[in-house]
């Protein structure tokens, strides 16, 4: 069971998804050092990541982005504000993308 689910819905088609995931990716390998692997589906996409303490994948589809995050024990404690950093990330990317 994931500790952190984000989903937000949106309005950039498939296309204008998988570009704010593939933003936001980038930006969470820098960032966190996150290790991320990207599949392309014909529906919609799925985005893996992980490194120590912390697994998680996000759905991309073309209304809608749903994250998951579990996080090991030493992450756990500051569940709140993990999650608080990764809606922010993802919000400031959807806001900043043109709409399908």
């Amino acid at each position: 069971m994931a500790d952190i689910v984000i989903e937000r819905a949106h309005q950039l088609g498939l296309a204008g998804a998988r570009e704010v995931a593939r933003r936001w990716m980038r930006k969470a390998e820098e960032a966190y050092g996150l290790e991320c692997r990207y599949v392309e589906g014909a529906d919609g996409d799925q985005a893996a990541f992980t490194r120590d303490g912390v697994d998680g994948r996000v759905e991309v589809g073309a209304d809608r982005l749903r994250l998951e995050a579990t996080l090991g024990f030493l992450f756990a404690a500051f569940s709140g504000q993990i999650e608080q950093r990764l809606a922010s990330s993802l919000d400031e990317l959807l806001a900043g993308a043109a709409p399908a």
